[in-house]
């Protein structure tokens, strides 16, 4: 194909180009015109090879399609790379977020709860008390304390549910 063919033939399939181009750079945030540049290029490269095309249109269109598809995948690992990495201390920044969020949480619910409720809580979530233990403590029966921590635990799921 000589450059002149080659010219028109790129004047006709331009438009065609162009409109596949911009339904893809929405996605892509690539610019239509530099897709049709690329396809073009590609397109005078496969000519000047010898290659025989049936179909120059579809090959222009299957060119710039992919071009088109090779941006969206370039832009979309760059940017995905970054959701995985370890930040300082060996975990990741989300965790150490929700971390914080979890304690923000269950100190804005604790002070609702009562002193007694607290301490209750306090021994059996955090020390791992059992009852028994904490009866002997605080010198209150077994049931009491129970019904007192069970008490506890509807109220802080119905404040829970409030926030969500």
């Amino acid at each position: 194909m000589k450059k002149t063919d080659f010219e028109i033939l790129s004047e006709k399939l331009r438009p065609k180009l162009l409109s596949v181009a911009r339904n893809f750079s929405y996605v892509s945030g690539i610019e239509a015109e530099d897709v049709v540049q690329e396809a073009l290029i590609a397109l005078w490269n496969i000519t000047l090879q010898g290659q025989e095309v049936r179909n120059i249109e579809a090959m222009a269109t299957r060119i710039a399609k992919n071009i088109c598809v090779t941006h969206y995948r370039r832009i979309h690992l760059d940017t995905q790379s970054l959701l995985h990495d370890n930040y300082i201390g060996g975990s990741e920044a989300t965790l150490l977020t929700d971390m914080e969020d979890l304690r923000t949480i269950k100190k804005s619910i604790y002070a609702l709860l009562t002193n007694t409720q607290k301490e209750y809580l306090r021994m059996r979530n955090d020390e791992g008390m059992t009852l028994e233990e904490i009866a002997e403590v605080t010198g209150k029966p077994k049931t009491s304390i129970k019904s007192t921590i069970s008490a506890a635990r509807k109220q802080m799921l119905e404040l829970i549910k409030k926030q969500l």
